[in-house]
Parts: structure tokens; C-alpha cells; sequence
């Protein structure tokens, strides 16, 4: 009650306005530590809290696995363990820094907005994954103050709840696997890579307070350190490039600083140039930090509604209007570990089977990835327990194999994909696909290459293919390229647009980054730079830098004389802003410059503006060096000096008359037409050859991973092959070893059950928690047991016995390991001698407890027999007694009175005398 009226002023405080809001605001600005545990997870949890400092600041949640039935005496364990506020979670409780929450038993739990929710177990197939359910929930919630923590426990449950947290901007911590008593759990979570710290429990509190302190300094006070925090991160791209291969310059400045904000807090950095220097002097942290960048959260059948669209209307519709020769092409960019490739080809599967035994199609899809181990990991195609709450029991049991390790994908889902490698900004793309899957990957990268991708995208689908995009992504400015499947829909179709607009860029004329040249050096520059500065400004000939497409980066000098602004939309390329005269010549030189890559001078054009007309030499120079230009190509005018007919040297530019203009002007007009009829067939034939230039290389690229696939398939085979031999071989060992112990555990198991049988003793095993683990067949005589029932309390199962006091006699033999004997009597008049005594492994452990009961209603009926017939012969005896008594005093009498006559007749013969 106490606890629902704060609950209720803290709404009030919230809703109040002013100083209150503020206040609540604060309150909330804390990190919540979510803890999993399992098996040993008490002494692991006790250990950890008296570790914690009573004002850390910190709230912790403990999501401990309980059974249905077990009391909650894991709070008071735990009080007496910490000095901090240990209360039992329930609905709508707040949450508050300082104080420890633990999950009722049984019970689902998750949190929004700081508050707990309570719920039921609803994961499908019994499938209970409390720990999963919670962290899912915080990372959602908290997202960067987030912390996991696995402890000691067996299973896999956490596993994924973790990787939501790292998505989020949270940071995960696992107990060090040896030091647990059970490492199955932490072990899981290190082997999926998502450990950010390994420590024992005692230390891993000092480890949290300290990321937390160091944290906050992270952030930029003013718009200085942010364009320096900005340049260094320009600086770890190329590191990460130099190191790896892969740039990183595509994707978003934010995602990325967010991910090198967290590992310098993880590793207590709170400067990037030390952070830098840092990374100079461990290159094995590239490494981890390449991970980082490319961790992301993917499950099966994702957004359900989506694939059910698919399922309903794009694939059937893929497949009515096409023959069953045809292969069905599909390109998953992006697939990270498989999930969403293997979903697709479970989908297709079902599709196909509704159509048999009519037509039998072929699909052919092409998961590819930029993270070799993800591809690895996806070719295995085993995954965790945990993905049976993303799908039906029946997929489950239709599509996947349950393995030591999880559930493996069969050979008929597995044999429609093909896994690569490949970066889709500098790779070439697969072409003549019918469905393009990129979901979640465009959300990560600049505005710039989105807006090249999607028409990229539109090129490699097929006419009336599907593309299908993640939940916050869309086509953009593109509704003339791709049209969507319903309003709410991501998943798009693509058109056929009336007028191409703009020529498609292929990933390799992709512009590469080059944060040396987009963000100069913040050093003074010296007297010498500025000099060169000047010279170039004043003295060197004009001069243009442009892209390999003409676009213009850059101007030295003034080319007013031989550019000028194209009328119309405003237009930056070097061909539409050349002068009358000068554009064929430029154009020619330029592209023959960039085919051979070398200098190229074209000499006396003739130029003609405004003033008149002037002759230029130009030279057009692909650069190679340095690196930070390599693709550019410089353009340079140099005026050209004529001699007129007086023998002056004219330099001013424009040439007064016509006079080298020759009289075959006609001729010479006749010529450029042609040259640029020529040259307009020339541009059409070059862009189809680099089309089909691109589309042998997509061709190469897909033989080179259907190459590698299967070089990567034998390999395994191979190896396969000779494990199994080997393995083989093992076996057969083992087998007759096996087969010899189980004769001999048979004969064993034949006497031990002879032997319970004829002793005719009704015997029950119970753990340490009162479950029944095994009981013999004499044990239905004293209560209803079936063999369903282990498992179950015992005080769930219905006895016979008059025994009310079972439970706590139980418990008192595990507490003291004395003997505890009593005999019951049972509601049908039988008596039992019931004897409980702890249950001893052949370790020495004490696990559980037996009870025996031996049935005494015969001893007890000769008890009673016996007891009648001695109260029988004692009342005979006590009847013996009297009569004996009567006897004798009639015998006493008798002889009284004859006594007496003698004694009168003595008297008398006396008196005669």
C-alpha cells in the first residue's frame, strides 16, 4: 500500500509542472543494472550485492530462475547479503536508484518507463526465457544506460536479450566462466561475442561505478570539442580501413560516435586523442572495435505482418507469371547471421508446396554480409533454443533439427542459399533478381549513399521485382523508381521509370571519403603556405578540379573566359559550364585522359565569349598522387600567345579580327557536327559497355561465391568425411564399451529391482527443493502417484496417509541429516512405519531425501490381539485372585469352626471328666 501511494505522488510530482517536474526528471536520469542468473546464481548474487556501496546510485533488477511453486525466500537471502532495500517486484512498482527488485517466481517481467510489469509466461513450446524478456524490455527502455549483467546459470537464456542491449548503447558484463558454478550461460554470451567485460563477481561492482563515472565526461561541452571529437573520429576511419579493409567514412557520424563513445567508457578513456593513441598502440583493438560497429539485432520472421504480405501476395505473384525452368533470383544484403535469408527460403518453401504437385520452382538466394565471421556463423546454420518464440511449433519442428547446440536448419532450406562476403558500396551488386532484401542497413549510412543505393537497388531488379526495407527506411524522392505494396508497407515494387534522369553510379565510382581533404588541419599555417598561397592565386594559370564525372570541386585563377553558368537549373559540371568552341575539345581530352590514365593536351582552341574570341592550350591530368586526390582530374587553361600581321606579340586574350578564322568555316561546321554526331554514338556505345562491364562483374561476383561456397562446402565435406571416420572408429570403441557397461547396469538394474519388489517397502526419492524424483511401485498404496508426477511437489500429490507433518519432517532431515521415524496410520485403517533419512550420493553430497513406508497393520492387528488377550488373562487372574480370596476365607472359616467344635468337644469330654 505504501508502496502504490509513492507510486501515485511521483505521477502527481511528474504531472505538476515547474520544480516537481525537474525533480522526477533527475530521478530517472539513472542506469539500471539487469541481472540473469540460474543455477549457482545465489551464491554469485550474494557476493555481487554485498560488493555494491549503499548509495551507488545504481538500481538493480535480478531475473533469477524459480520454480512455480517456490517460496520467496530469495529476498531475505539476499537482504541479508547487501545493505541496500531488497523488495519482491510487482505491477507498476517504481523504479528507484539504490534499491534491489527481484522477479516473483514464475512470472514474466519488464519495464517502461521506469516502471516493472508483471506478466505470464506466453513464450510458445514451454519455452521460458524471463531473463531474455527482461533485457529485450531495458534495452528498449534505457537504451545507453542499460546494463546486462550474466551470472552463473545453464541454457542460453540471456543470450539474445544481450545483443538488443548492445544494439541500444548498453554495456554488458559476464561473470569469468570458471568462476561460476555453472558456465553454460556466460559461456553463451562470450562465444556470441557480446562480452564487453569479463570479471569475477566480487570485482565486476567497481567495474560498473567506474564506467558509469567515466562515462558523462565523454560528452562535448561546446562546438570546438565536437569538431575535434569529429576529425579524430575522421582519423580512427582510416585506421579502421588501413587495419581491416573496410570503410566505415558511409556511415553515419552519429552511430559511429555513439559506438567509440562506448568503448572508450569501457575501457575508462575519456579523451578521444588518448583514445587515438590508444588504438595506435593496440591494434588488436581494431579489431573488437569493427565488431562493434557491425553489431545489430536480427531474429526470424521479423515484423510478422510483413511476412505474411510476402507470403500471401509477393511470392505467389512472383511465381503465376513465370515458368518452372526459370530460377526465382533473391538478393538479402545485410544478413548478418542468417536469420532473415533462411526465413525468406522457409516462406518460399511453403508457397511452393500450396502450388504441387503442378509446377516445382527453383529459388536461388544470395545472403551476403560484410562480416566474414556473421557469413560463417549463417553457413553453419545452428541456432540457439531461443528461437522457437519466433516462430510456430510446426515450422519448428518441420524446417529445424534439434542438436546439442540448438535447432540446425535442414538440408532443404539450407541448400537454397548461398552466403558471401561482400560490401555493397564497393562491391559490384547481383543483378536480375527478383526480390532485393536490404532491411536495417540504410538506417546506418549518410543520406548521400542512401540516395545512390536506392537507384542501384532499382538496377539490379528485374522488371516487376520486390524490394523490401526495414521498418524506419524507405524509397525517399524515389516514387518514380519503386512504388510501395500498401500504404503501411515496406516493401516496394519496382517501375519502370518513363525518363531516366540521372545515370546510375556503380559502388566503384562511389566518391571515397576523404576526411584529410574535407576537414584541413586545424595548424596555423606558416609564412611559407601563405606565400604558395598567393603565387598560386596570382601567377599560375587557371586551373579546375573536378570528379570523374566533371563535376567541379575546385577553382584556381579565373576561368570566366572559358566557363560560364549553363542556363536552366544550376549545374556545377564542367561540360555544361564550357564556352562555345571549347566544349567538344574538352570533352574529347578529358575522356581519353581518364580511359588511359594518363596527360592529355589539347592545343590552339579557339574560344569564343563575349569579347571576342581567344586561343587556349588545355591539359587535362588524372591524378594518382597524393593519395587523398587519387580519381580527381585537373583541368588547366594556359592562354596562348599570337603573333598578328604587324609581327606584335598579342597576349591580352582576345584577338581583334577574324583573320585565323579560315575561310572554310562551312567545311569546318560540317566537321563538328559530325564529330559530334560521332562522339554522342561514342558516349551511348561507353555506357552500354559499362553496363555490361558491370553486369560480368555481378556475373564474377556470383560465381566467385558460388565458387567459394562450394570450395568451403568440400572443404567441410572433406574434413567431415575424415572426422566421421575417425569418429567412426571412436564409436564403435565406445559401443562395445558401452554395450558391456549396460549389460552389466541391466543386471544390476534387474537385482536392484528384485530386490526393491520383494521387500515389499513402498520408497520415495525427493530432491533437495520436495520434487518426487523416483518412488517404487509400492508406493500406490499409500498415495496416487503415476510416473507423470515426477517432478511435482509432493505436497501437489494426494495421500492416503494421515500425515500432515511430512513437509517439515522432510525439511528437518535435509537441516540436521538425522533419521526421522514415526508410524501413520491411513484414512482406510492401514498402519505404515515411515522412516525419512538424507539422501547420500556417492560423492558424500547430500541430495535430497528417502521415505520409505513399511506396512505393520499386521503387527498392529497381533498388537491389538495380543493387548486384548493380556487384558483377558489379567482380568482372569484378578477373577482367580477373588475366588481364591472367598476360598480362603471360607477355608479360614471352616477351620474356625472346626476349630471351635473341637475345641467344644474338648471342653466337653473335659468336663465329662
Amino acid at each position: 500500500m505504501k508502496e502504490n501511494n509513492k507510486i501515485d505522488k511521483n505521477k502527481k510530482n511528474i504531472n505538476s509542472g515547474g520544480n516537481a517536474l525537474k525533480i522526477d526528471t533527475i530521478k530517472l536520469d539513472f542506469s539500471i543494472v539487469g541481472i540473469g542468473a540460474s543455477a549457482g546464481g545465489l551464491d554469485a548474487l550474494s557476493i555481487f550485492l554485498g560488493s555494491v556501496p549503499r548509495d551507488s546510485g545504481l538500481a538493480f533488477v535480478i531475473v533469477q530462475h524459480m520454480e512455480k511453486n517456490s517460496k520467496t525466500i530469495l529476498v531475505n537471502l539476499l537482504q541479508n547479503a547487501t545493505t541496500m532495500k531488497v523488495i519482491q517486484a510487482y505491477e507498476n512498482v517504481s523504479i528507484e536508484p539504490n534499491v534491489v527488485y527481484v522477479i516473483p517466481p514464475d512470472k514474466n517481467m519488464s519495464i517502461k518507463n521506469n516502471l516493472i510489469h508483471i506478466s505470464d509466461f506466453i513464450e510458445p513450446h514451454n519455452l521460458r526465457l524471463p531473463i531474455d524478456f527482461f533485457f529485450s524490455s531495458l534495452a528498449k527502455d534505457k537504451q545507453e544506460r542499460s546494463i546486462g549483467i550474466i551470472l552463473s546459470g545453464m541454457g542460453k537464456d540471456g543470450t539474445a536479450g544481450l545483443r538488443e542491449i548492445k544494439e541500444n548503447g548498453g554495456i554488458v558484463f559476464i561473470q569469468e566462466p570458471s568462476s561460476a558454478k555453472f558456465g553454460d550461460m556466460p559461456s553463451s554470451a562470450i562465444r556470441e561475442g557480446l562480452a564487453d567485460i569479463i570479471s569475477t563477481v566480487d570485482i565486476m561492482p567497481s567495474k560498473i561505478i567506474s564506467y558509469i563515472e567515466d562515462k558523462p565526461q565523454v560528452i562535448m561541452a561546446d562546438k570546438e570539442s565536437a569538431v575535434k571529437f569529429m576529425n579524430y573520429i575522421d582519423k580512427i576511419i582510416v585506421m579502421l580501413r588501413t587495419h581491416t579493409g573496410h570503410d566505415f567514412s558511409s556511415y553515419k557520424k552519429h552511430t559511429i560516435q555513439r559506438r567509440i563513445e562506448r568503448c572508450m567508457s569501457i575501457h575508462q578513456i575519456d579523451d578521444i586523442s588518448t583514445y587515438v593513441d590508444f588504438l595506435k598502440a593496440n591494434p588488436q583493438e581494431l579489431n573488437l572495435l569493427f565488431k562493434e560497429f557491425l553489431i545489430g539485432v536480427t531474429n526470424f520472421f521479423r515484423e510478422p505482418i510483413e511476412w505474411e504480405l510476402l507470403r500471401e501476395k509477393v511470392i505467389p505473384a512472383l511465381l503465376n507469371n513465370r515458368s518452372a525452368t526459370d530460377t526465382v533470383r533473391v538478393w538479402i544484403s545485410g544478413c548478418s547471421t542468417g536469420e532473415e535469408a533462411y526465413s525468406l527460403a522457409i516462406v518460399f518453401k511453403e508457397v511452393m508446396e500450396q502450388l504441387k504437385p503442378t509446377q516445382n520452382f527453383s529459388v536461388q538466394i544470395f545472403a551476403t554480409d560484410l562480416d566474414n565471421e556473421a557469413i560463417d556463423k549463417a553457413r553453419e546454420g545452428i541456432f540457439t533454443g531461443n528461437i522457437a518464440k519466433d516462430m510456430s511449433a510446426e515450422r519448428l519442428n518441420k524446417y529445424f533439427a534439434k542438436v546439442d547446440r540448438g535447432y540446425q536448419v535442414s538440408t532443404e532450406i539450407r541448400d537454397m542459399i548461398i552466403f558471401a562476403q561482400q560490401n555493397m558500396i564497393k562491391d559490384p551488386p547481383f543483378t536480375k533478381v527478383d526480390v532485393m532484401i536490404c532491411r536495417n542497413l540504410l538506417i546506418y549510412l549518410t543520406p548521400e549513399i542512401q540516395k545512390k543505393l536506392i537507384p542501384l537497388f532499382h538496377y539490379s531488379l528485374n522488371s516487376g521485382g520486390f524490394l523490401f526495407l526495414g521498418s524506419a527506411e524507405s524509397v525517399g524522392n524515389f516514387t518514380n523508381l519503386f512504388k510501395p505494396l500498401d500504404l503501411k508497407s515496406r516493401i516496394y515494387q519496382r517501375l519502370r521509370p518513363l525518363i531516366q534522369t540521372e545515370p546510375i553510379e556503380f559502388p566503384n565510382s562511389f566518391a571515397p571519403y576523404q576526411p584529410e581533404v574535407n576537414h584541413p588541419s586545424d595548424d596555423v599555417q606558416n609564412m611559407q603556405s601563405l606565400a604558395d598561397k598567393l603565387i598560386l592565386q596570382c601567377y599560375s594559370p587557371a586551373t579546375v578540379l573536378v570528379n570523374g564525372k566533371g563535376d567541379i570541386l575546385y577553382i584556381t585563377g579565373r576561368t570566366g573566359k572559358y566557363l560560364e553558368p549553363a542556363a536552366g537549373k544550376v549545374n556545377w559540371n564542367i561540360f555544361a559550364m564550357a564556352r562555345e568552341g571549347i566544349n567538344y575539345k574538352l570533352n574529347d581530352a578529358f575522356y581519353k585522359a581518364v580511359r588511359q590514365g594518363e596527360t592529355v593536351t589539347s592545343k590552339n582552341i579557339v574560344v569564343l565569349n563575349e569579347g571576342g574570341t581567344l586561343v587556349v592550350d588545355i591539359s587535362v591530368n588524372p591524378l594518382k598522387d597524393p593519395e587523398a586526390l587519387r580519381g580527381m582530374v585537373m583541368i588547366i587553361f594556359t592562354d596562348v600567345t599570337s603573333t598578328n600581321a604587324t609581327g606584335l606579340v598579342n597576349t591580352a586574350g582576345p584577338i581583334s579580327t577574324i583573320g585565323m578564322i579560315s575561310e572554310g568555316n562551312t567545311r569546318e561546321e560540317e566537321l563538328e557536327r559530325e564529330l559530334l554526331q560521332t562522339r554522342q554514338m561514342w558516349q551511348v556505345a561507353g555506357a552500354e559497355m559499362q553496363i555490361s562491364q558491370e553486369k560480368f562483374k555481378s556475373s564474377n561476383e556470383e560465381l566467385q561465391s558460388c565458387n567459394e561456397e562450394l570450395q568451403s562446402t568440400n572443404e567441410e565435406l572433406t574434413t567431415t568425411k575424415e572426422e566421421v571416420q575417425s569418429s567412426n572408429e571412436e564409436l564403435k570403441t565406445i559401443n562395445f564399451e558401452l554395450q558391456t557397461k549396460l549389460d552389466d547396469l541391466s543386471l544390476v538394474t534387474s537385482d536392484m529391482m528384485n530386490l526393491m519388489d520383494s521387500t515389499k517397502i513402498a520408497t520415495l526419492f525427493l530432491d533437495n527443493t520436495l520434487l518426487v524424483k523416483h518412488f517404487t511401485s509400492q508406493m500406490t498404496v499409500v498415495s496416487r502417484l503415476i510416473l507423470s508426477d515426477v517432478g511435482r511437489p509432493i505436497t501437489d500429490i494426494a495421500s492416503d496417509l494421515i500425515y500432515p507433518e511430512l513437509t517439515e519432517d522432510a525439511l528437518e532431515v535435509q537441516r540436521t541429516l538425522t533419521t526421522i521415524e514415526k508410524q501413520i496410520m491411513s484414512r482406510n485403517g492401514s498402519w505404515f512405519n515411515s522412516c525419512i533419512m538424507p539422501y547420500h550420493t556417492l560423492n558424500g553430497e547430500n541430495d535430497g531425501v528417502v521415505i520409505t513406508f513399511v506396512n505393520i497393520t499386521k503387527s498392529k492387528e497381533l498388537e491389538t490381539e495380543i493387548n486384548k488377550t493380556n487384558l483377558d488373562l489379567e482380568k482372569k487372574i484378578v477373577d482367580q485372585e477373588s475366588q481364591l480370596l472367598l476360598v480362603n476365607d471360607r477355608l479360614i472359616d471352616e477351620v474356625a469352626r472346626n476349630h471351635n467344635e473341637v475345641a467344644a468337644t474338648i471342653d466337653q469330654k473335659h468336663s465329662k471328666l
